[in-house]
């Protein structure tokens, strides 16, 4: 009894283990000529459920559930019915520089990635509103407060004037626990009073986690940690000699023309390695025109001049 105990135990530790690397909770480890990581999972919906609710259980974006699983209702989704949990995403070779220790966000992806030694940890975030997106490029964390006050700026005040000039720490704060400020600008990488707004265009140009994402990522980044800020709805691995894309909704209108992007930056994959390859134009462009995060093949790596 004693011994099937133990083992029943341990399966359920190893079951959570595993559910926290699916969902990258725990630090993954880098690997060469890898960059496809984690699992999409499905869900059954029980009567009751909202995608806005289960975004937040299962620690996800809520657009990106969203897109994931198109013409569900969010509010009155079918029970009995499945449902796509995206979890599986591309680290592109852009994404991997040569430092230890650094966190990117990528824009249109409302997402985090925090660089460790050859590891990574990534969290889901909400955004800038239209027209209010920080500027792409390199910042760096100059301050780290727990239990934050909140100043809102002129001009958020213009559009709320019924805001005090200071919000205390505490529920009405929208900073949450814990800030990370950056040098530039008055943008901060913070907590939130309201998880539904993860995964969503809702701030004036800061970056929101969950709760216990920003927990964690305080508690673990130093000072001075780089932080760049990047912009790529077009991500591309070439892995197993097969050419995958994952594409998101362009938000702010950036790239007119995206397969020209595409061609380019295969061109840039592949060419230095001596390689060549072949995409579907159809599977490409039907991507392209539905961009919902997800994982797609879209060609093939060929090493000589022989055809497929």
């Amino acid at each position: 009894m004693k011994a099937h105990g133990f083992t029943s135990l341990t399966g359920i530790f190893l079951f959570y283990i595993i559910l926290l690397y699916s969902q990258g909770l725990a630090f993954t480890s880098l690997q060469n000529n890898k960059f496809i990581y984690f699992e999409d999972k499905e869900y059954i919906l029980k009567k009751g459920d909202t995608l806005v609710d289960l975004a937040v259980k299962f620690k996800l974006g809520y657009q990106a559930l969203l897109l994931a699983n198109p013409g569900v209702d969010p509010w009155v989704p079918p029970p009995g019915s499945k449902i796509l949990l995206p979890y599986k995403l591309i680290v592109p070779e852009e994404f991997i520089l040569k430092k230890e220790n650094y966190i990117l966000i990528n824009l249109p992806e409302m997402r985090l990635y925090y660089f460790r030694k050859g590891t990574f940890l990534t969290f889901p975030i909400g955004i800038g509103d239209e027209g209010k997106l920080p500027p792409t490029g390199n910042y760096k964390i100059v301050r780290k407060k727990e239990k934050p006050y909140w100043y809102p700026t002129e001009s958020i005040r213009r559009e709320e004037p019924e805001l005090p000039e200071v919000v205390p720490p505490g529920p009405e704060n929208p900073m949450g626990d814990y800030a990370l400020y950056l040098d530039k600008g008055l943008f901060a990488i913070h907590g939130t009073n309201k998880a539904y707004s993860i995964g969503r265009r809702t701030t004036h140009g800061c970056f929101r986690l969950y709760p216990e994402d920003i927990e964690r990522l305080f508690k673990m980044v130093p000072l001075k940690t780089d932080v760049f800020v990047t912009y790529l709805p077009y991500k591309l691995a070439i892995e197993d000699n097969s050419i995958y894309l994952q594409a998101f909704p362009d938000i702010d209108k950036r790239f007119p023309d995206p397969v020209q992007y595409i061609i380019k930056r295969l061109e840039e994959l592949t060419s230095s390695k001596g390689l060549t390859y072949r995409i579907n134009l159809l599977t490409l462009e039907e991507v392209l025109s539905k961009p919902d995060g997800l994982i797609y093949k879209i060609g093939k790596i060929r090493k000589t001049s022989s055809s497929f």
